[in-house]
């Protein structure tokens, strides 16, 4: 028994077409929204490729773009088969390209799926390219002379400023590096000397942290030294005292908008995927019932149209029993090749003279 089997009239053919019609024009457009999500997605991780550890994180705004360029690609073919199949005469050319042309739409929308589902999983990944990237580019933060990351500083410092954060994990992270470089410092200071001796590996570690760690909202004025010194500030607790430093650290703020974009464009994918599916089985029960005409002399006839010709279990099975046969074939092919090099070709023919 057919999937889904629905009985057509010419006019209820003519209105699928003109449905689908609209439908695969609707996906065009759906198709330039994916490949501009996926485009400003790369934009907004180009931004901050300087902190990122790796490319990986552009699998998935990689994956839109070209997602959004075959939807285009598709649809609008679909589209053309749709407006031709209102004319036999014209139809007729597609009917061979039309079951290897579904087919690669089932292959386009499971890509579609899968890039959907990459948008919600990708956080993972981008956690620890962050976590790593961030890393690298604090210790870079001092080499301002430095070719090729004389940049850094700026960049981490508008960073923390535009996500309102502080460090990786947060403000005492920079406790750990010495990101004040060498140039300013004062190395005949008895304070500098006794800082870089008392570090194992010579660095000039302070409990500070860089001016755009400094909350503005905060009514007191910003303690970015010695933040860890109640002695050296009036009426002061480190320890319970809100300072008036960014809390959050950056791993965690870029974490939290990138995730938050990559949900809405997974969203959005999601229901892309289900209209590309509701657009590619009105496309099979068109084709169907197409090809179902009985007297192609009278286009008023009724007919038939179905998403599978059998049911499910039986289409499984049918699918399960080629596979088999495709693989006794190969078997078979490859035991003749083996008997054909042990014997080290073909038998010759024997003739016997009577």
């Amino acid at each position: 028994m057919a999937l889904l089997k629905v009985k057509f009239n010419q006019k209820k053919r003519v209105k699928l077409a003109q449905g689908l019609w609209l439908m695969n024009w609707f996906s065009v457009f759906a198709g330039i929204l994916v490949f501009s999500m996926g485009l400003f997605l790369k934009i907004e991780l180009r931004k901050r490729s300087e902190v990122m550890d790796n490319s990986e994180s552009h699998f998935v705004p990689n994956s839109l773009i070209l997602m959004g360029i075959l939807s285009c690609a598709f649809n609008g073919f679909a589209g053309k088969i749709c407006y031709d199949s209102l004319d036999p005469a014209k139809f007729a050319k597609w009917k061979p390209l039309l079951k290897p042309y579904l087919a690669l739409c089932c292959v386009f929308n499971i890509l579609i799926f899968f890039v959907a589902l990459m948008c919600f999983l990708m956080r993972g990944s981008l956690d620890s390219t962050l976590a790593q990237g961030l890393k690298n580019g604090m210790k870079f933060y001092r080499d301002t002379d430095t070719p090729g990351r004389c940049f850094m500083k700026k960049t981490i410092d508008m960073l923390q400023i535009e996500f309102k954060c502080c460090g990786n994990n947060g403000y005492k992270d920079w406790f750990e590096i010495q990101w004040i470089s060498n140039r300013y410092l004062d190395f005949s200071s008895k304070e500098v000397k006794d800082r870089i001796k008392s570090n194992v590996d010579g660095r000039y570690l302070v409990d500070g942290v860089p001016f755009s760690c400094c909350n503005p909202s905060s009514p007191r004025p910003c303690i970015q030294y010695q933040v860890t010194n109640n002695s050296a500030h009036y009426s002061y607790d480190y320890q319970t005292e809100e300072l008036n430093l960014w809390r959050r650290g950056c791993r965690e703020a870029l974490l939290n908008y990138y995730s938050s974009m990559m949900s809405s464009m997974g969203a959005v994918m999601f229901l892309v995927w289900l209209f590309e599916m509701s657009v590619m089985v009105g496309l099979r029960l068109l084709h169907t019932s197409l090809e179902s005409i009985t007297n192609p002399e009278d286009p008023e006839c009724e007919s038939e149209g179905w998403i599978l010709e059998n049911s499910l279990k039986d289409t499984f099975k049918s699918a399960l029993e080629n596979l088999k046969k495709l693989g006794k074939f190969n078997q078979v092919e490859a035991g003749a090749e083996g008997a054909e090099g042990e014997d080290g070709g073909k038998t010759p023919a024997i003739t016997t003279v009577s």
